[in-house]
């Protein structure tokens, strides 16, 4: 199962405007659950290194169905996931990488926000996977 073009527009929607609401301006990216580019924006103003970055926090997301925040505590020095951010043609492990988990609690794709502060890509990305699907993923042994 993939996020379809309507969700991921949807979700887009949602994202733009809590961006809007807090006064910033984001990349946002929407992956399927195979990690391609469903749908992409970048808000005028948004700074044009965000593009690689939100992207990549949507495949990091998806491929470990996990908050890229998540990931970024395990891959500190001495965690088990230590230099995972090198794998998969570069991960992010910071926050604002979400996955995307429909009501039958199956990945079905992940947001990923760039440009501003990690605490306010996180926000946006939460926005806009709040409008269609929620977050979590039955347990993992590493999910903090």
């Amino acid at each position: 199962m993939h996020v379809t073009l309507e969700q991921a527009e949807k979700a887009m929607e949602a994202a733009i405007r809590e961006s809007e609401k807090i006064g910033t301006r984001m990349c946002i990216a929407v992956v399927d659950s195979g990690a391609d580019l469903k749908a992409f924006v970048r808000m005028d103003g948004a700074w044009v290194g965000s593009v690689d970055i939100a992207i990549k926090k949507a495949r990091t997301a998806c491929f470990f169905s996990m908050d890229t925040g998540q990931i970024g505590l395990l891959s500190q020095p001495g965690g088990p996931l230590y230099g995972i951010e090198h794998s998969n043609d570069g991960l992010i492990t910071f926050p604002g990488g979400v996955p995307v988990v429909d009501e039958n609690g199956v990945l079905i794709g992940a947001i990923g926000v760039s440009g501003s502060s990690v605490d306010n890509d996180h926000q946006v990305a939460k926005a806009g996977v709040k409008v269609i699907g929620i977050t979590d993923l039955p347990e993992h042994p590493w999910r903090t």
